[in-house]
């Protein structure tokens, strides 16, 4: 069996085993019109069929080829859907915010986003699933509490160059695939022009640095750019707070996230 046949096979089941050993049977995500939450809908589409919600949720400055390719996405694979506009939030909080920027306005729209998903996964009964890609979570390029927030999370040990191909595998819309990659948190906003380096040039870098656990002077050594490896492992050790609950002071014998640390599945 091929690689991407066994990684599919493997996450659909971890989606249905993690929404199943909760007793709930439904699945909530963002829809975004990118790749990642593309590739996470169609798993979990396979994993819950009709008891999966994908929820398109635009602001003003949304672009429409996004909107565009997320019902393109719904409608090859039969996704069940639902559109809710942020842009009513988002515009009335900002209204007399004399010192606004794309930063705030970003950040503050993926944590409206997810407040809305959590509250239809009440309403529906089910889990949200997270979307966020590995290369993400190590750099930190996301939104706490916004778009790194989740239940579940299918894709977040796969780099984004992994997803590529993964999508490919999928048959995931090309107008998904090839379109560069964005967190769509402004107008003309680009991951990659943003980080100064391409998916491929930061995955490849990352796998040395995380996976084979060579330091800066064993990358130099084999030829990384220093820009990147500074870039790289910079957002690692800044971001760490994104990568865990928040750090308790401890106090007594047994404090969360010390030594209290029971699996999420034990039973009694």
């Amino acid at each position: 069996m091929k690689k991407y046949e066994l990684i599919e096979k493997y996450l659909v089941n971890f989606l249905r085993e993690e929404v199943f050993k909760t007793g709930l049977k439904n699945a909530v995500l963002g829809l975004s019109g990118g790749i990642d939450s593309a590739v996470v809908a169609v798993l979990a589409k396979r994993a819950f069929g009709k008891n999966l919600k994908a929820v398109l949720l635009p602001s003003s400055t949304s672009s429409k080829s996004s909107i565009d390719d997320a019902k393109e996405l719904c409608d090859k694979f039969e996704i069940n859907f639902e559109t809710v506009f942020i842009g009513d939030f988002v515009d009335t909080y900002f209204k007399n915010e004399t010192n606004k920027n794309n930063l705030r306005i970003g950040n503050f729209s993926a944590r409206i986003r997810m407040n809305i998903l959590y509250d239809l996964s009440a309403k529906y009964n089910s889990l949200v699933i997270g979307t966020s890609n590995k290369s993400e979570l190590m750099l930190g390029y996301g939104t706490l509490f916004g778009d790194l927030a989740s239940a579940i999370n299918p894709i977040g040990d796969m780099y984004k160059s992994e997803v590529f191909e993964f999508a490919e595998f999928l048959k995931i819309p090309q107008s998904i695939i090839y379109k560069p990659p964005s967190a769509d948190l402004w107008s003309g906003q680009s991951d990659e022009e943003e980080l100064g380096f391409s998916y491929n040039q930061i995955d490849e870098a990352l796998r040395a640095y995380v996976d084979e656990r060579l330091n800066k002077e064993e990358m130099l050594k084999r030829g990384f750019d220093k820009k990147l490896c500074e870039l790289i492992i910079d957002r690692i050790y800044k971001n760490q707070f994104k990568r865990k609950l928040p750090v308790i002071a401890k106090l007594g014998y047994r404090t969360i996230g010390h030594d209290f640390l029971y699996p999420r599945d034990i039973k009694l």
